[in-house]
């Protein structure tokens, strides 16, 4: 377990702070954020890889992911068809043992290796594209890291990044997420309201992950000034794009409460209101995208090439 110690041992080194914590969380991950590798994910992974990049120049030879976590985003990309061989590197050496583990499960031809995305120990030019998924905040010098991910592509090499939040979405979901905490925690310490309480133990680890997640993520981004990180390090073609406004404002709390109750409570009627209402939400926000600030939206996307055929 995790402790308040640990924490303030880590509050001076985020890159300590992400190893700390995701090797803690690895375990526990795909269950924490309902991470599955069908065709739930599958059609997630497309459609976020979609949105960013499109559907053209598939299937790539070779993807390597940053910052891959259990292996969520590369390996529900390589099911969908996107790439053929995977690489999936992460700061962590819990979530890179637990992400080769899903690959060989799922049959898909992938190997892993302990990385920084600051320094990215793949040759040059050796792949020929590069994703990552919720990671960027949690880097240090992200223009850094994408002058990496375009010494390791190869010319013309592709790189997608999804699902870091923007500065304003950033905002209102984190005071979305401590408001349901407070208010599950508060409520169920009532006596006829007590099975629904988590043991006092895990609450207390639970907020140990809080205190230290708050560590490990280093920042929100408008999405122009995130174009100009990747312009600066010598991208071409970049594009951003935003998405969830509503279903943010829903998946918050949504995502809160689950962690706040014991494991199983909800049961299949609940997870399948959570995806449809999500999926609902998502298809307006689609619709409000072309009316409102792309700024407002939670989730920003960039895509970009590296110079090259």
């Amino acid at each position: 377990m995790t402790t308040i110690e640990d924490v303030e041992a880590a509050r001076s080194d985020p890159k300590r702070a992400n190893v700390l914590y995701h090797d803690w969380e690895a375990e526990t991950y795909d269950d924490k954020w309902s991470i599955s590798y069908d065709q739930r994910c599958i059609d997630y992974a497309r459609e976020r890889f979609v949105l960013a990049a499109g559907a053209d120049g598939w299937p790539y030879e070779t993807a390597l992911e940053v910052g891959s976590g259990t292996g969520f985003f590369l390996l529900n990309l390589m099911q969908a068809g996107v790439a053929e061989r995977g690489v999936v590197t992460d700061i962590s050496p819990k979530m890179v043992e637990v992400a080769c583990r899903n690959g060989e499960r799922l049959g898909l031809d992938v190997t892993g290796r302990v990385a920084d995305a600051e320094t990215i120990p793949y040759p040059d030019e050796s792949v020929d594209l590069v994703v990552g998924h919720a990671v960027l905040h949690h880097i240090p010098d992200v223009e850094q890291a994408f002058r990496e991910v375009l010494r390791v592509l190869k010319p013309g090499g592709r790189f997608v990044f999804a699902g870091d939040p923007t500065r304003i979405g950033d905002f209102y979901a984190r005071r979305l997420g401590r408001l349901t905490w407070w208010a599950t925690t508060t409520a169920t310490k009532l006596p006829f309201l007590n099975d629904w309480r988590r043991p006092q133990t895990e609450l207390d680890e639970s907020s140990a992950a809080a205190a230290l997640e708050a560590v490990v993520d280093l920042h929100t981004f408008v999405p122009s000034e995130l174009a100009g990180m990747a312009d600066r390090a010598g991208a071409v073609d970049v594009e951003t794009h935003t998405e969830e406004l509503t279903a943010a404002i829903l998946g918050w709390p949504v995502r809160t409460f689950e962690s706040a109750v014991p494991p199983g409570k909800l049961g299949f009627g609940w997870a399948n209101f959570a995806m449809n209402a999500w999926k609902t939400l998502s298809t307006v926000d689609r619709g409000l995208s072309k009316v409102l600030p792309a700024d407002l939206f939670y989730n920003v996307l960039i895509t970009g090439r590296k110079c090259g055929d």
